[in-house]
């Protein structure tokens, strides 16, 4: 995992014209469940918000094409939960928690579009949040508003956390070390 992260970063810190395609294509992935599980992303997009604080890239096309693909890939997995919902309960690894479903269905009762901000950024959920969402029938125009708010967060501020460790390790190093 560590030699993709490093990989990834190293193309887009050679070929900065593709941070938006790489920033989308990461955020899409970590918003599908299972492919969330298999791909490091987040530690992806935050070491590639690392490269702005070099100046290597700028910011806004990693969170723009970050915040495309959050979407999209979280909608799609709405889709799959509104769609396949009973079929994928059943499958492993899902077929482990039959209160899963439930458990969802409460959270949006409790909280409504609020768990799906949550989810955005709680690594555990972000991985089943969406689906649960379109299992839970919750409805696309208010799954469509909350989403949208919780990509462009998400978004940004996983880059950006990238983008303030560099600045503050940077200014350690040459102002302890330098």
């Amino acid at each position: 995992m560590e030699q993709m992260i490093d990989s990834v970063i190293g193309f887009v810190e050679a070929h900065s014209a593709w941070a938006f395609w790489i920033a989308l294509f990461f955020a899409l992935a970590e918003t599908m469940p299972v492919i969330s599980i298999l791909i490091p992303s987040t530690a992806i997009l935050v070491g590639v918000g690392a490269l702005a604080a070099t100046g290597g890239v700028d910011l806004f096309p990693i969170w723009a094409g970050g915040s495309i693909g959050a979407v999209l890939g979280s909608t799609v997995s709405w889709w799959l939960g509104r769609r396949y919902g009973l079929w994928i309960l059943s499958q492993w690894p899902m077929s482990r928690d039959p209160l899963m479903a439930e458990r969802g269905r409460a959270a949006f009762a409790k909280w409504g579009g609020s768990a799906l901000l949550i989810g955005h950024f709680f690594g555990p959920l972000r991985a089943v949040v969406f689906l649960l969402a379109g299992i839970s029938r919750m409805p696309f125009l208010r799954f469509s508003g909350w989403n949208f708010v919780g990509s462009l967060a998400w978004a940004f501020v996983i880059p950006k956390s990238g983008e303030i460790g560099g600045n503050v390790l940077g200014w350690l190093w040459s102002h302890i070390v330098g």
